[in-house]
């Protein structure tokens, strides 16, 4: 999540645990805690690819964060003594931090809790930006400091009212999952991998895409859509060549848990991961290969993603509330031509 969502949340944690020892000093400490994991993000490690796949590894881990609350409460009770003792003092510092990945996990990037074992864990139920989630912990956070002797409840309060959005999402995103599942069933498509995520903002209009095996199907289903059934697009998957060995494609595949696409663009060949983004416009793109004489590894680079036009927001709105004839999946989006595909049944 981004910055302010994750130091609204490390101060409204901080706040609540602290109880009646709760202060303006709490919350901003509890606000420290809550961005401390992200300084990954200054670390470099050589390349981009490496530098995405990287990010939210071992500052995000619960086999780390755990530990260092341990020595960052006894460090803070050296140094700076307060009025809580080590137990209660530990549980607010390691709150804070571990809130922030756990919250980092409900998002499409995904998170590698626990790092070095795992590949990130991801259950993509909130887009990295969402107001209704950040909001009522902004309001909770002013509304303390002004009735300074409620501090404490106000946060209780807050983390409450996100954490029910929390439970909405979940639940929204399961609603997607079965409309999904039940539209592939007879189809060619039916058992294969699916990935769906909420657009952004919200958690009303969702993102799916199905890969197939040279083929992927990108559409747009919203929970409030009169007709379930959704439109696909087909667009190509590409392929990597065979003959090439490439540590940072191998990267690639794992991180994004092979939901990838490979497209020759003049003489690169450029590698897009499909979770993050819409239509063409996905975030994260990198040149891996050259053929100008033959299949070469390159060091990789990041390519520039076309940035979304804001002239396209109000048909994503409209598309948000159901009105099913604003788009065809995704074209008023990103102007994408092709029509949709229906699905061939088997």
């Amino acid at each position: 999540m981004d910055s302010v969502t994750q130091a609204a949340l490390g101060a409204a944690v901080a706040g609540a645990v602290a109880g009646r020892k709760c202060s303006p000093k709490i919350l901003l400490a509890g606000a420290a805690l809550g961005t401390l994991p992200d300084l990954d993000v200054l670390i470099s490690y050589g390349d981009p690819v490496s530098d995405m796949v990287k990010h939210r590894g071992f500052s995000h881990s619960l086999f780390v964060l755990i530990p260092f609350s341990f020595l960052l409460s006894w460090l803070w009770q050296k140094w700076r003594p307060t009025r809580f003792n080590f137990g209660h003092l530990w549980l607010l510092v390691a709150a804070a931090l571990v809130t922030h990945p756990l919250l980092d996990s409900l998002t499409a990037y995904g998170t590698q809790l626990f790092w070095p074992i795992n590949k990130p864990i991801a259950i993509p139920s909130l887009f990295i930006i969402d107001p209704l989630y950040t909001i009522p912990l902004l309001v909770v956070l002013l509304a303390s400091l002004l009735w300074r002797d409620r501090m404490a409840k106000l946060c209780t309060a807050g983390l409450a009212v996100s954490s029910l959005y929390i439970v909405w999402s979940l639940t929204a995103m399961n609603m997607i999952e079965n409309r999904v599942e039940q539209q592939l069933v007879g189809t060619q498509l039916a058992g294969k991998p699916v990935f769906i995520t909420p657009t952004p903002f919200n958690t009303v209009l969702w993102r799916i895409v199905v890969q197939g095996e040279e083929h992927y199907f990108e559409g747009l289903s919203s929970v409030i859509d009169g007709d379930t059934e959704i439109e696909f697009l087909q667009k190509p998957l590409g392929t990597w060549p065979t003959e090439l060995a490439s540590q940072h494609q191998q990267m690639l595949e794992h991180f994004t848990g092979g939901f990838i696409k490979y497209e020759q663009r003049q003489s690169e060949l450029v590698a897009s991961d499909l979770r993050l983004g819409m239509g063409e416009q996905l975030a994260f793109q990198f040149a891996l290969a050259d053929n100008s004489h033959e299949w070469v590894t390159i060091p990789p680079v990041r390519v520039e993603t076309p940035g979304a036009r804001l002239a396209q927001i109000p048909n994503l709105w409209l598309r948000l509330l159901g009105n099913q004839d604003i788009d065809a999946n995704l074209c008023h989006i990103s102007e994408c031509p092709k029509p949709s595909v229906p699905l061939a049944s088997r």
